[in-house]
């Protein structure tokens, strides 16, 4: 009983330990996001391209900001709705009594004073909400870094380079041209059109979706969200696969760019979901396997009786005296 007792609280004692760990990788990954976003540390590939290339002669649709489905809104959305599903999820199965005895099951309360606790609903948001939370900028890294290392060329992008075509470069169909300086437009819509491989709006999108997809239907267990949950899951995957379609139909991006964004984030998502929070269980949730029983413990009882010769061999002679007699 004392040596469980010290593993335990040998066991407590580590956990500030991981947390501070966990805290410095999650402000490192949204350092790093910061740098790739609002900073020109990573410097863009410069991408050949022809002069005639049709795929990229677009029209420019214009600032992000004139889209359809705006930065600010769409990363808003993406950012709100796996975190309020989760937040009511949680205080829902908290409070109905059904589902609060498996979620306590599941977790335990941890005793960090006289006075202050963990309790498993604290800490299960927490756990799921940071988890979502550390994947969105993973997968804004990602999308970010690709992009920088590709430099691969949005439908636009010979529309907003403006090349010299009287100049000796682009006489030629046929020649690769990898100067930058060829170009006579705005550097900063340039720039932006350098970056479409692969579609950080749609890997954002299929992300937030699948997460929220994979929680809804691994938690909620109520039998009246039979309906309720199909609508939930298919309405998000819906939102994320039209997101993609408008970055395609505002040529904003390839469809190829498209398709790569929603791989990467469907893995992002999928890694998360199964081999970190384990598919939305509790820390405890682990089967108990009964034992085979020994059989030299179990009772005489409990075995079936043989019967020996010489017990039948008297009970034949019993019943033959008992023949005579009669």
């Amino acid at each position: 009983m004392a040596t469980e007792t010290s593993n335990i609280q040998r066991s407590y004692s580590i956990i500030p330990c991981f947390i501070f760990v966990e805290l410095v990788i999650m402000a490192g990954t949204v350092l790093l996001a910061y740098y790739f976003e609002c900073t020109d540390t990573f410097k863009v590939h410069i991408q050949g391209f022809f002069c005639q290339d049709g795929d990229l002669m677009k029209p420019y649709p214009g600032p992000e900001d004139d889209s359809f489905i705006s930065p600010l809104v769409l990363y808003c959305v993406l950012a709100a709705t796996p975190t309020i599903i989760i937040f009511i999820g949680e205080i829902s199965m908290y409070f109905i009594k059904s589902t609060r005895e498996n979620l306590l099951n599941q977790e335990k309360t941890i005793v960090t004073g006289d006075c202050c606790y963990l309790s498993p609903l604290f800490r299960r948001v927490v756990r799921f909400i940071g988890v979502f939370a550390f994947g969105l900028f993973a997968t804004d890294i990602f999308a970010n870094a690709g992009q920088v290392v590709t430099g691969s060329l949005t439908p636009y992008f010979i529309t907003v380079c403006k090349p010299n075509y009287t100049g000796t470069d682009c006489r030629s169909r046929s020649r690769f041209i990898t100067s930058e300086h060829i170009c006579t437009g705005n550097p900063e819509v340039i720039a932006n059109a350098r970056r479409s491989f692969p579609s950080k709006d749609a890997s954002l999108s299929i992300y937030c979706a699948l997460y929220a997809t994979m929680y809804i239907t691994s938690t909620i267990k109520t039998k009246s969200s039979r309906l309720a949950k199909p609508v939930l899951c298919l309405g998000a995957l819906c939102a994320a696969f039209l997101t993609g379609l408008n970055r395609v139909s505002e040529y904003r991006n390839h469809c190829s760019d498209v398709i790569a964004g929603f791989v990467l984030g469907s893995t992002v998502a999928l890694f998360l979901g199964t081999c970190v929070v384990h598919n939305f269980k509790g820390t405890q949730a682990t089967s108990v396997k009964q034992k085979p029983e020994d059989p030299h413990g179990m009772p005489l009882m409990t075995f079936p009786r043989v019967e020996s010769p010489l017990e039948t061999l008297s009970a034949q002679n019993h019943s033959t005296s008992m023949t005579e007699v009669t």
